[in-house]
């Protein structure tokens, strides 16, 4: 946080009295809870969930305060349901304990302002793409986090994908290999077929193929050096489409494992990369926090101020018409 001088030295103006009485206005907003002070950079968090891992409301209200984020993007999870694109029910709530359209959307309206939310819905249910417009209706900004075990070019997500196009929304998807969105080697082919739609790449898979030597794709944390032109740096070049979601372990590991790779990329990709944390801790300034570890390293790699502000901010207030 970037903090003034109340006496402001250079000026030299304020009198006793004033700044007597400016700080304890200062002192009041502070005791009242106030979690940032008025000339801190604005932070947009496009990823966090509701009752993540059991978590209160209350921890994530203090968690978002702590790590500095102005406004919260909250993605919800569909409805339960035993079928194999949700494992048979393993992978509800987002296998995270992740809660609904509905809650999502009632805190949002409870703090608006600081949070607005996505919609969600398994995409292979009957009346998905009812459930789902329901709450574009109604404000949601994104559709996801679709974590589903369907094949990214089924007909099923290919009209989850014209209804983002209908409602020009982004789509956000977690890609892990043999898990969730299979097929992410071909889906240049939505791409190119979808392009009034905007995707955001997410998750383990689409962080280990920034490496054009990431063969082996059950390894979801690869470590060590990174060579330019893996399939996800060829996604976020090739598609004005496609933009990428720095969020969680992966995408901290991703920031991480080269840091003289990451550099460059993050200015080369510095118009279509978004932060997120999808951190699941109650603790936002603790060294388990990897949210605020997130931040750090985008205000430490990104070669610019400038750069570093579209990251944490600016890309996601475009693309999401905040």
């Amino acid at each position: 946080m970037i903090e003034r001088d109340p006496m402001d030295r250079t000026a030299g103006r304020l009198r006793r009295r004033e700044f007597l009485a400016t700080s304890g206005l200062a002192l009041l907003g502070v005791a009242a809870g106030a979690s940032r002070q008025p000339e801190a950079d604005p932070i947009v968090d496009i990823h966090q969930h509701l009752g993540y891992s059991g978590r209160p409301d209350a921890a994530l209200l203090a968690h978002q305060r702590a790590i500095g984020a102005t406004t919260t993007i909250l993605l919800p999870a569909g409805r339960p349901a035993a079928r194999a694109s949700t494992h048979d029910g393993a992978s509800n709530g987002l296998d995270a304990q992740a809660r609904g359209n509905e809650a999502c959307a009632r805190f949002a309206a409870a703090h608006p302002g600081a949070y607005a939310h996505g919609a969600n819905e398994v995409p292979d249910v009957p009346g998905a793409l009812r459930e789902i417009e329901q709450y574009l209706r109604r404000g949601a900004l994104l559709i996801g986090e679709q974590k589903f075990g369907l094949a990214c070019d089924s007909p099923e997500m290919q009209a989850l994908y014209a209804l983002a196009a209908d409602h020009q929304v982004p789509v956000l998807m977690h890609w892990q290999f043999g898990r969730y969105n299979h097929g992410f080697d071909r889906f240049h082919q939505m791409l190119e077929k979808h392009p009034r739609v905007t995707f955001i790449g997410h998750a383990q898979t689409w962080w280990a193929n920034i490496d054009r030597n990431h063969s082996d794709q059950s390894l979801l944390y690869p470590k060590g050096p990174v060579t330019p032109g893996g399939l996800t740096d060829r996604y976020l070049s090739d598609y004005p489409n496609m933009y990428g979601d720095l969020s969680a372990g992966s995408g901290l590991n991703a920031l991480t494992r080269d840091e003289a790779f990451t550099g460059d990329f993050l200015t080369r990709h510095q118009d279509k990369l978004l932060f997120g944390s999808d951190c699941s801790d109650s603790d936002g300034g603790g060294p388990t926090c990897q949210g605020a570890k997130t931040i750090a390293a985008l205000r430490r790699l990104s070669a610019t101020k400038a750069i570093e502000r579209k990251l944490l901010y600016g890309n996601a207030a475009r693309l999401l018409r905040l």
